[in-house]
């Protein structure tokens, strides 16, 4: 069943002040709007099932812990621990690997964490190109630059769209950085870890692998594990095709890193963990247990089908010639409807949600205008959407570059997103039983 928010607004302007009730309605507006109404392509988002968000919506977002489980500075997390050890043992054994640390509030966060553990200030680091998906905490103007560790990008192959590897084989050589990290926010295909692992070791420098936006189609095995392949430590985050509550995660085999991991995520980075966001990853790591093969597969399809959609519709679709992506994410060229603001814009309007990008051709001042729009089909996937659907959606857009009036595009997205409303890819079951006849200002 999905339960959804039903206010009754003149009860409460009868018992609260006017101020108040504008809050309660501005964040229900924003509720309807975007749950029930608008197409999401945002490539960094995702929704928590039904059963996730009851479990996050626990009395743990009011509760406090400084350290590890069995070994806190507060008392009464008795239950909190017993969540928090067997959350690393679920989603260790999901993902093969021997330590996580959950702790990290966002994958910003774990990147901090694993830089500062690895680096110090002055040394060097090789990083993936913005071009080849580099994350802005990778780079001298976020985490990186705020340690002190000098940001050194990695050669790029624009024919390929990812990193040169025979380049990048010399350069590692070359500099023997501390680090390398590949993984970020905008690539459609793998990093080479394999390929690059093997010259970072014999420099003796670490890698770490970003799987913020892929960390769900590794949990489903659509995805290269890093680790496998010769990563040293991924980082993620818990909330794009891991349709998790926002927060972060590290892993690694390696014991040392890991408790030098540990104690660097707390006290440094990390204070109170946010707690309510144990137990709603738990579930989502049991409906990916169960689940996640046939939702990353969906996402994979849901992918290929949306870029050949696009392209067929008349968009510029990057990657034709390697099969347009092999990831959740399709990205556009949209220079020739006057750029990605512009675009963006213009599909909100139309209640498509999108974001412009930089894409392999811009030079990184285009940022406020760049000539991309990055989608991703992970959250549309989550409630329902299938491969025909999305050749709808892309005629919609179509509509909109074209220039239709994006207001009358709007009320064809609302239609067609009436057909879902179910997230899919978790346990179907009845959370809440109500009377409809009973009167309640609030109900779920």
């Amino acid at each position: 069943m999905v339960c959804k928010v039903v206010v009754d607004f003149s009860y409460l302007e009868a018992k609260l002040p006017k101020d108040l009730v504008n809050v309660l309605e501005i964040v229900y507006t924003h509720n309807k709007w975007r749950r029930y109404e608008t197409i999401n392509l945002i490539a960094s988002e995702n929704v928590m099932s039904p059963l996730a968000e009851m479990a996050y919506m626990s009395d743990m977002m009011h509760r406090y812990a400084e350290g590890k489980p069995k070994k806190r500075y507060y008392q009464g997390l008795v239950y909190v621990d017993e969540i928090e050890i067997k959350l690393m043992d679920v989603m260790g054994d999901l993902f093969n690997v021997k330590y996580v640390e959950p702790r990290a509030i966002s994958g910003t966060i774990a990147n901090a964490t694993v830089f500062k553990v690895l680096g110090e200030y002055g040394s060097k680091a090789l990083i993936a190109p913005v071009q080849a998906g580099s994350h802005v905490s990778h780079t001298k103007y976020g985490v990186l630059g705020a340690l002190g560790i000098e940001h050194i990008e990695l050669p790029y192959d624009a024919e390929e769209m990812n990193i040169d590897v025979d380049k990048a084989v010399k350069l590692i050589e070359e500099v023997k950085p501390k680090f390398i990290v590949l993984g970020g926010s905008v690539y459609l295909f793998p990093h080479p870890v394999k390929e690059l692992a093997d010259a970072a070791h014999s420099v003796g420098a670490k890698l770490v692998y970003d799987a913020a936006h892929v960390l769900g189609l590794i949990a489903g095995k659509r995805w290269r594990h890093p680790i496998e392949h010769g990563a040293d430590i991924v980082t993620a985050s818990t909330h794009k095709t891991f349709p998790g509550p926002q927060g972060g995660v590290i892993f690694t085999n390696d014991e040392k890193l890991y408790k030098a991991i540990a104690k660097t995520v707390f006290p440094v980075f990390v204070s109170n963990h946010h707690l309510h966001r144990l137990p709603a990853t738990l579930v989502t790591c049991y409906e990916m247990k169960y689940f996640g093969e046939a939702y990353a597969d969906q996402i994979i399809r849901n992918a290929r089908a949306f870029a050949e959609a696009l392209a067929s519709e008349g968009f510029k679709v990057l990657g034709e010639h390697k099969g347009y992506t092999m990831s959740h994410q399709v990205l556009l060229d949209v220079s020739d409807y006057g750029g990605g603001a512009k675009i963006a814009k213009l599909l909100e309007e139309a209640n498509i949600i999108v974001n412009k990008n930089l894409i392999p051709k811009d030079p990184p001042t285009a940022i406020k205008n760049p000539s991309g729009l990055r989608l991703g089909v992970q959250e549309m996937t989550r409630w329902g959407m299938k491969e025909d659907d999305f050749r709808e959606v892309a005629r919609f857009m179509r509509m909109v570059v074209e220039g239709k009036d994006p207001s009358e595009v709007k009320k064809k997205v609302i239609e067609f997103r009436k057909e879902f409303t179910k997230v899919h890819y978790t346990f179907d079951v009845d959370l809440v039983k109500i009377d409809s006849s009973e009167k309640l200002p609030l109900l779920w």
